[in-house]
């Protein structure tokens, strides 16, 4: 606490220093050439003249004066705007020889057409960034009738939407789309980016959201989800619009979707409902991550003893592996009242996935002198049933205090059958085990979460309290069939083992969560102040594990003991901290220490053994953040975490769906300390319409938790027990550059982007410690260009390499060449005739462990013809994959293992729809 004290009241006098007023000004009046009549309200901009971007900017007063203080000495430009008139530029210095400018009456020239170069066309500019967030301003590109909010997003430079609508901003995922700064159907961000109109967007913003309670103090607690923000225009909050779009399509596929919209001022009503086997519609259903909501970064272990479950369910997830067929549908309701007092936001969402898979999974584990090929086949028919509400109430009790209160309801049902079949092969080609096993299951699963957050701010300025509490319940219940046969073989063929595993299994998990966390901050002076935290929370749970072998054929009825367990945990946590935090005109600067004790309490009600474990968790944060200008700013950062091992890894639960991986436990592991850093950078020049995003991350452990394998080379079992690495440090990094501008004189936009990951970790194999080591890098340019009703073009193209090995067999690597690109074009023909196709090439080399090659091109294509004056009636023909080349694919290193994946998805089609997009919005009524 000494060091964070020392650092802050250095940077504290640094920044008095850096920022105290400058004497250097600049003054002048604004008149019309013609007549000499005075501008009032024209926009006054100074500029760098190095670099164009914006200093200050201000407007003339009633009698067209204007001045600017506080400027610092060197070479600016200034910039005068006014609606109907050319924009006036000049260059001047200020230095202390000259530390005031007065350009006296400075003469517009009506409609004139001027320096080119620099008109801005009187509107905002298309970027602005302002401290964390990153405001898109929608008016400054150009889109189509009925285009979405999706079509709007691929023209932001840094942001890029894929075709199944995930969106990718400056190199990370983003989770959530609100609007109007509101949740909007909860958890799903394509049903407001495919769905709401992009002529009704005004602004867009992209920012990292805070939780509720951190956004109140204004300290980051850890808590971040990347976010885009879409407001509306004020003209396009009543009425009401929607969109029918029904599609049928060769091999028996389809697709058809109804969204209807009213919106009155503050209260807005929509409801949907898709349905489609095509994966493009109604597939990024996900749950929201209720757990620890504004506890306080708290760990919870299962009371179970760990996450592996012979039948455990399907989380249902579709993520482009196999055949889909989804239903969905959903209804939302917010408004707001007694003078915007009050408020509320509910949905309801109904749906169902269907997921049949085919899948090979290719395996080389790298062993002491040895290797082990693995060919695994699997077909698993996935299907899960959902249903969920959930109510945000907010209430604005007085001028300083509020209350928000959350509820959210889950139920839940699914069904699996998979089938796996798994060949093992050493060095020699020598046959070394087999395995063939079936699971049936069915599953159920309620959830229901409740949480009340509370701020109020005090009579000092900058003093305020706030308490959140959550609660949560959950019960899961599964049931269902496992069969397996695992043999092993001698090197002359002859069977070693034959193990036969025929049972039925049960599982029941209860789970309760209690918790709170208060923050109470104190301003120490204007920019300077403190926030202490205090949280705890209880969790307690039950774990039931029954698996039953036969009596007789078909008669499960036999407790097998060695693989049923009861479990009974209880787990109490507390948490303490403070942040000091300083914030200046131009500066954030915050940092401190939060502590967690968590005691936990296991009771084996089989075997009557207690196992209690307590632990502390370090957790220090600091943040600094400097604006250089509006549309500029820098940020980096620091969290420490203590890791603790998780029950799994203590004493784990026994388990025979994997009879080859046997866990053991090892009760005397320490925690494991991860050390994160992270870089961002933003600029934009308004002039040159030049933007560059820069994002870095490098994360360290100490005294981290690895995997100790030992592996019998007779019949190919491992039994792996985890255990800290001492003397070696794994670390990750990752690093992000988007670059882009507009030529101006070819009207086209260009840029690239750069990134870069790496990872180096460890493990154990019989004794040896392998590392294994991985890095990527890639290159992508771009270019866009778009001409109204004529044409538009976006084209990305680059190269990336990766590197995977083993320190075990160094000769054996999956070191390659990759290549991808992506292109489309849209092409308007008179008679509102439209064609249109993209394409995505995909090209990855051949390796020393697969040398295999795979390559392909995926291109779609359509033929468009609109009707009616607004086009919003469509007809199109479209093909899907019109090549036929679509085919699963991937490679991933990890540990001492490299794997290739193939599997079945979506091939060639062809479909015929029809959709109507109907619109009514006006003037928003008070």
């Amino acid at each position: 606490m000494k060091t964070i004290s020392l650092a802050t009241l250095l940077s504290l006098c640094f920044f008095s220093s850096l920022f105290a007023q400058n004497p250097y000004s600049v003054k002048g009046v604004v008149a019309d050439t013609a007549n000499n009549s005075k501008l009032h309200y024209a926009t006054i901009s100074i500029l760098n003249a190095k670099d164009s971007t914006l200093v200050k900017f201000t407007r003339a007063a009633q009698n067209g004066n204007f001045e600017l203080n506080s400027l610092r000495k060197g070479d600016f430009i200034l910039l005068l705007t006014y609606p109907e008139y050319a924009d006036f530029v000049s260059k001047f210095t200020l230095d202390s020889s000259k530390t005031s400018f007065d350009f006296k009456q400075i003469n517009m020239k009506s409609k004139a057409r001027l320096l080119n170069e620099v008109i801005i066309k009187g509107r905002a500019a298309a970027i602005k960034i302002n401290g964390d967030t990153t405001e898109f301003n929608a008016g400054s590109y150009t889109i189509q009738p009925n285009d979405k909010v999706e079509d709007l997003l691929k023209k932001f430079p840094g942001l890029k939407v894929d075709n199944d609508g995930k969106i990718t901003a400056q190199g990370k995922t983003v989770s959530k789309v609100l609007v109007d700064g509101e949740e909007f159907f909860g958890d799903d961000p394509t049903l407001v980016t495919k769905n709401l109109r992009a002529d009704m967007v005004d602004k867009v913003q992209l920012f990292e959201k805070s939780s509720d309670q951190a956004a109140f103090t204004g300290v980051d607690d850890g808590q971040k989800t990347t976010t885009l923000n879409i407001k509306l225009k004020e003209d396009s909050k009543n009425g009401y619009f929607g969109k029918v779009d029904i599609g049928c399509a060769t091999d028996d596929f389809y697709s058809a979707q109804l969204l209807f919209n009213k919106f009155r001022g503050k209260e807005k009503i929509s409801v949907y409902g898709t349905t489609s086997n095509t994966g493009k519609t109604g597939l990024s259903w996900e749950d929201s991550d209720k757990y620890g909501g504004g506890t306080a970064n708290i760990e919870f272990m299962e009371g179970g003893g760990g996450t592996r479950d012979e039948i455990d369910s399907w989380g249902g997830r579709y993520n482009g592996e196999g055949i889909p067929l989804a239903y969905n549908g959903g209804a939302h309701y917010e408004t707001k009242w007694n003078k915007d007092k009050e408020s509320i936001n509910t949905n309801y969402k109904i749906g169902s996935l269907k997921v049949d898979i085919n899948k090979n999974i290719l395996s080389q584990q790298n062993i002491p002198d040895n290797i082990v090929n693995r060919n695994n086949d699997q077909l698993t028919e996935n299907y899960i049933f959902r249903q969920k509400l959930d109510a945000t109430y907010q209430i604005k009790l007085d001028s300083t205090s509020n209350l928000k209160i959350m509820a959210d309801g889950t139920l839940k049902n699914n069904e699996t059958q998979s089938e796996f079949s798994t060949i093992g092969t050493r060095g020699d080609n020598s046959l070394l085990n087999t395995e063939l096993r079936t699971n049936n299951n069915e599953g159920n699963e309620q959830i229901f979460t409740l949480s009340g957050l509370y701020t109020k701010r005090l009579k000092k300025l900058g003093r305020n309290y706030s308490i959140n509490i959550i609660g949560n319940i959950n019960e899961k219940n599964s049931e269902g069939f496992l069969y397996s046969l695992n043999e092993a073989f001698n090197t002359d063929g002859s069977i070693r083992e034959s193990i036969l595993t025929d049972q039925f299994k049960t599982n029941t998990i209860k789970s309760s969560l209690f918790g709170t966390n208060a923050t109470f901050t104190e301003p120490l002076s204007k920019k300077l102040s403190v926030v202490f935290n205090y949280g705890f929370s209880l969790n307690n749970s039950t774990a039931d594990r029954k698996s039953f072998n036969t009596s007789s054929p078909s008669n499960y009825n036999v407790l097998d003991n060695e693989f049923s367990n009861n479990f009974k945990t209880d787990q109490l946590s507390n948490q303490g901290g403070a942040i000091l935090s300083f914030k200046g005109t131009n500066t954030v600067l915050n940092g401190g220490l939060k502590v967690n004790h968590i005691g936990f309490d296991q009771f084996d009600q089989y075997n009557n053994i207690r196992y209690k474990r307590s632990f502390v968790n370090w957790m220090p944060q600091a943040r600094y953040q400097y604006k250089f200008t509006q549309y500029k700013s820098f940020s980096v950062s620091y969290n420490g975490r203590t890791t603790q091992p998780n029950v799994t890894q203590l004493q784990p639960v026994k388990v025979n769906d994997d009879l080859l991986n046997i866990p053991i436990g090892n009760p005397n592991l320490k925690p494991s300390y991860n050390n994160n850093f992270n870089i961002n950078f933003n600029s934009y020049k308004v002039i040159s319409d030049q933007s560059i995003y820069a994002y870095a991350s490098v994360n360290f452990i100490n005294n981290q938790i690895v995997n100790n394998t030992n592996f019998d080379n007779n019949t190919g079992k491992s039994e792996f027990q985890f255990i800290n690495l001492d003397g070696k440090t794994p670390y990750n990094y990752y690093m992000f550059i988007d670059f882009g501008r507009k030529i101006k004189k070819l009207d086209i936009n260009i840029g690239f982007e750069i990134n870069t990951d790496g990872n180096t970790s460890y493990n154990f194999v019989n004794g040896v410690l392998n590392k294994t080591e991985s890095s990527s890098y890639g290159f992508m340019a771009g270019l866009y260009k778009y001409k109204e009703k004529k044409f538009s073009f976006n084209l990305r193209f680059g190269p990336s390499y990766r590197t995977q090995q083993s320190s075990l067999n160094q000769q054996i690597n999956s070191n390659g060449l990759a290549t991808n690109g992506y292109g489309s074009v849209r092409i308007f023909l008179p008679a509102k005739f439209q064609i249109s196709a993209d394409a995505n090439y995909t090209y990855n080399a051949g390796t020393a462990s697969f040398d295999e090659s795979f390559e392909q091109t995926i291109i779609n294509t359509s033929i468009i013809k609109t009707f009616f004056k607004g086009d919003n009636l469509k007809f199109t023909l479209s093909g899907n994959d019109i090549l036929n080349q679509n085919r699963g694919f991937s490679r991933f290193a990890g540990g001492n293992t490299i794997t290739q994946t193939t599997f079945n998805n979506i091939k060639r089609y062809f479909m015929f729809s029809v959709a109507w997009d109907f619109n009514k919005m006006g003037p928003s009524k008070k």
